[in-house]
């Protein structure tokens, strides 16, 4: 991948750190700033610092990109001065210009989306694009896989850089090469790779050149559908509770789903476990749908007797067998919205999504599971003073924070990619 238009800075947030070919490298990054830059203040909650993910992410040595420095102006401005700005800008790049809006954005970004969505409903959006720049409010394999399914003339933006995910840092493509070939050495063979969306180009590259498909919390159990007509087995990461309850749903059996943790031999498994496993699953989660528990769905139950539970099926498997219901973002809001007036919701999502229903349907009582304000913390790295920054520049002739996949992985990832958007 490739970063057009962006300067190295220092880092951003405390830690042990040494100079390698003149190159910075973190070592061992401080768990309450590693996704936090010096320019705009962290969440109140950052769910990362809560479920054990830090941990994880300092043994892979992750080193978050780095975000150019822009003024400070930029953040002490009037919100409606700015807002105005922004709008300004847009309407002088006309059709040039498509924004597209993950729903986890906060509000003050996705008042100007273009067309909002999860990362099904925008991966089809920047597919059919052919405006000459996209500026992607997401996270960084969002705006990758924008890059690869958009036309040739199309620049995409992300307006800071550090909105990454820490569940795609979770899997690194030459740990899941190195387990590819583990299985491969012990004759296991039918296996057909899935990465779900929430990954790096790299990743979907792997699984365009093994045979494998791309996935979304929308379309996982149709694409389980496609693999297993094509294989006996499936390897999917990097999201272990998304994989198992999509299993679950396909009537796998829990004993023949293994984690794969790449820390432990034969990922912490035998090789009778092995040989034996229909589904293995990479040992990766999301920090946010992480932090819902049973305990908070008994205790909406408890409070409001007559609620309906929806989750999305990245939460733990035991979550999702308690809600009445799960599924991707976008199936929550058809079901809460097609659902009758004066209907009570307990929702385990990202908080931003939540409030929006609230505000859409007042008729209707909907809650967080979670009582604590938790936003996806790389998410909230999207402001719009980065987003004034970055159209500010795209008026003036300069693209900055541009997202390039270097061809060979484009070309792989998109076949992964393309399969994905041609399943039924």
């Amino acid at each position: 991948m490739v970063i057009h238009g962006h300067q190295p800075g220092t880092a951003l947030w405390p830690g042990t750190q040494q100079v390698t070919n003149g190159q910075t490298v973190l070592l061992h990054p401080s768990s309450s700033r590693w996704y936090a830059s010096a320019q705009l203040d962290a969440a109140t909650c950052v769910p990362e610092e809560g479920t054990g993910a830090y941990d994880l992410l300092d043994r892979y040595h992750v080193e978050p990109l780095k975000q150019e420095r822009i003024d400070r102006a930029y953040f002490k401005m009037d919100a409606t001065e700015r807002d105005a700005r922004i709008w300004d800008l847009r309407r002088q790049l006309g059709d040039r210009l498509t924004i597209l809006g993950h729903h986890y954005q906060r509000d003050e970004v996705i008042q100007f989306a273009d067309f909002q969505g999860d990362s099904f409903k925008l991966s089809q959006l920047a597919a059919g694009q052919s405006s000459e720049f996209t500026l992607f409010c997401g996270v960084h394999f969002m705006a990758e896989s924008a890059d690869i399914l958009g036309s040739p003339n199309q620049q995409v933006i992300l307006p800071n850089l550090e909105a990454g995910c820490s569940m795609a840092d979770m899997a690194k493509p030459e740990d899941v090469e190195l387990a590819w070939q583990t299985l491969a050495n012990l004759g296991i063979d039918g296996i057909i790779p899935i990465t779900y969306m929430n990954s790096a180009a790299s990743l979907k590259a792997f699984c365009g050149r093994n045979g494998g498909i791309v996935c979304t919390s929308s379309n996982a159990p149709r694409v389980y559908d496609w693999a297993f007509s094509r294989g006996e087995r499936i390897f999917f990461f990097p999201d272990e509770h998304l994989g198992r309850n999509t299993a679950v749903r396909k009537d796998i059996p829990q004993d023949r789903m293994v984690v794969w943790d790449p820390f432990l031999p034969l990922g912490g498994n035998t090789e009778e476990e092995l040989r034996s496993a229909q589904v293995y699953l990479w040992k990766g989660y999301c920090s946010v749908h992480a932090r819902f528990s049973v305990e908070q769905i008994e205790k909406a139950r408890a409070e409001y007797p007559d609620v309906n539970v929806i989750v999305h099926p990245e939460c733990r498997v035991e979550v999702v067998q308690a809600a009445d219901n799960d599924g991707s973002t976008e199936h929550i809001i058809n079901v809460i919205r097609d659902a009758p007036d004066g209907t009570t919701w307990a929702v385990g999502t990202e908080i931003n999504l939540v409030r929006r229903l609230q505000a859409q349907m007042p008729e209707k009582t909907i809650f967080c599971l979670d009582p604590i304000i938790c936003p996806c913390s790389t998410m909230y790295r999207i402001h719009p003073a980065y987003m004034l920054w970055a159209l500010e520049h795209l008026v003036e002739g300069r693209v900055v924070n541009e997202i390039t996949v270097d061809p060979a992985t484009r070309e792989e990832a998109k076949i992964a990619l393309e399969r994905m958007l041609a399943v039924p």
